[in-house]
């Protein structure tokens, strides 16, 4: 029993060395967005809708970059484990390749789509008083400036994920902690026009993203090539673009489910959202609130998840399946409990929260209940998200894609349709309702945990 206490500890700190620098920068980053979406709710419900709908499109964006950087970066993190700098250089390379991409991609489709795609949130019944045409305007203005910094968001991601994936997350945080002050300094500045900028509201918004994200990509890429005896893999990475044929196909053949998964898994939540606007642009609103303060949290069990995914694959590089098994399980139920904790601080500022918004009472009401709820199901969530960084981190990843992106649109998607164009059911009983589909995802993965299905070392033969 000592022995077990003595490997969960050195675990926990393991974990916790990888995940507390992400917690850092993405909790002060999504802190700083909760600061900007205070800022923006206070040019009215038409700036919060804007910039609710623009945000949720962005986050499709998002999570196919992620998909993008994580499906190589299994290899990477398995790789580092087995002592391959080579091996992690040729990872680095195919990173910057899906990174030039997924900018082509995204700056493509938000110039040529956004009216489309905008409105495909403008079709519900809205309160009295919210002007949908200004929405529109408001919503596409933001989303053509955020077009501006996808390539210097795309390149940050490449150096931030392998230098996590090398157990180096200071870098990344110190350049996030930067980045979001300039952020809200910007935003101060250019939503409101003080010390002689000019008044922009949620143009401002855009330009302070913008330039807090161009400051992050200097920071991050300059410090880390000043620092390359420490990070080895990147002497020489630019010497060349040749990447070792024999390890492409592998990598294509786990990461394009994984790119594909996360850019499916966010298209599914952003119909979720779809369905839930056609009872109201007021919704919209009161979602936007409740993610605003949620997402300050959900960082922590967000980075535990990326930890736990980055811990289990070097043990599977190092050939530690039953140690990797295990521990694999008691992250799990660690991130769990963690949860327990978010959730009661979501719901001690439940009511207070949305009376920072210059909105509706109904539109504040509707934020509070959707804290609470979202808050409820947040032990569930982060369970959720460690069991899938470890069936991920052994290359598992057809399965994952049936697991997360398929479940999400078959299942939850079909849901939020169903119950909000087909029934009287309201608002919250839908949100309530998609959210629990996911007990029967937890159930599914903790089965697939404990058969060890997922478990496989992918580096072993190239090394």
């Amino acid at each position: 029993m000592e022995k077990r206490n003595i490997i969960d500890k050195d675990l926990f700190k393991k974990t916790l060395l990888l995940a507390v620098p992400i917690m850092i920068q993405n909790g002060i980053g999504n802190a700083v967005g909760l600061v900007d979406n205070i800022m923006v709710g206070s040019q009215g419900t038409e700036a919060i809708v804007a910039v609710s709908v623009s945000g949720q499109l962005m986050f499709v964006f998002w999570l196919l970059l992620f998909g993008a950087m994580s499906g190589p970066g299994i290899f990477g993190a398995q790789y580092y484990g087995n002592g391959d700098i080579r091996g992690v250089q040729d990872i680095f390379r195919i990173k910057m390749w899906g990174a030039i991409i997924c900018t082509v991609l995204g700056v493509l489709v938000f110039l040529n789509l956004d009216t489309f795609l905008i409105g495909l949130y403008m079709k519900g019944q809205t309160e009295e008083g919210i002007d949908p045409a200004l929405t529109m305007s408001l919503a596409k203005e933001y989303l053509r400036i955020m077009v501006i910094g996808i390539p210097f968001i795309t390149v940050t991601q490449v150096y931030a994920t392998s230098l996590r994936e090398t157990d180096e997350s200071f870098k990344p945080m110190i350049a996030g902690v930067i980045s979001v002050f300039t952020d809200v300094i910007f935003n101060y500045l250019l939503i409101f026009g003080h010390f002689g900028f000019p008044k922009l509201g949620v143009a401002g918004a855009a330009y302070a993203t913008v330039i807090a994200r161009i400051t992050e990509f200097f920071v991050l890429v300059v410090w880390a090539h000043l620092r390359r005896k420490k990070h080895v893999f990147l002497k020489g990475i630019y010497s060349s673009f040749k990447i070792n044929s024999k390890i492409i196909s592998p990598v294509l053949k786990k990461s394009i489910p994984i790119m594909l998964n996360e850019f499916l898994w966010a298209g599914a939540i952003a119909f979720m959202t779809q369905c839930y606007s056609v009872r109201g642009l007021d919704v919209l609103a009161g979602i936007n609130i409740s993610n605003a303060i949620c997402n300050l949290l959900n960082v922590v069990f967000i980075a535990l998840g990326n930890a736990v995914g980055i811990v289990i694959g070097q043990m599977l590089g190092a050939m530690e399946f039953e140690k990797a098994k295990k521990s694999s399980v008691t992250l799990m139920w660690f991130t769990a409990i963690v949860c327990l904790v978010l959730t009661a601080i979501l719901i001690g500022v439940s009511w207070w929260f949305p009376t920072l918004y210059d909105t509706s009472d109904s539109t504040k009401h509707m934020a509070t209940l959707f804290i609470i709820i979202t808050a409820c199901f947040f032990p569930l969530q982060g369970f959720l998200n460690s069991l899938y960084f470890t069936l991920r981190s052994g290359g598992k990843t057809i399965v994952t894609f049936i697991f997360d992106s398929v479940f999400s649109w078959t299942v939850c998607a079909s849901c939020a349709y169903i119950l909000a164009h087909f029934t009287n059911l309201n608002i919250f009983g839908i949100y309530i309702a998609v959210q629990s589909m996911d007990i029967i995802k937890v159930i599914i993965g903790y089965i697939m945990i404990k058969k060890g299905i997922w478990i496989s070392n992918l580096v072993i033969d190239d090394s």
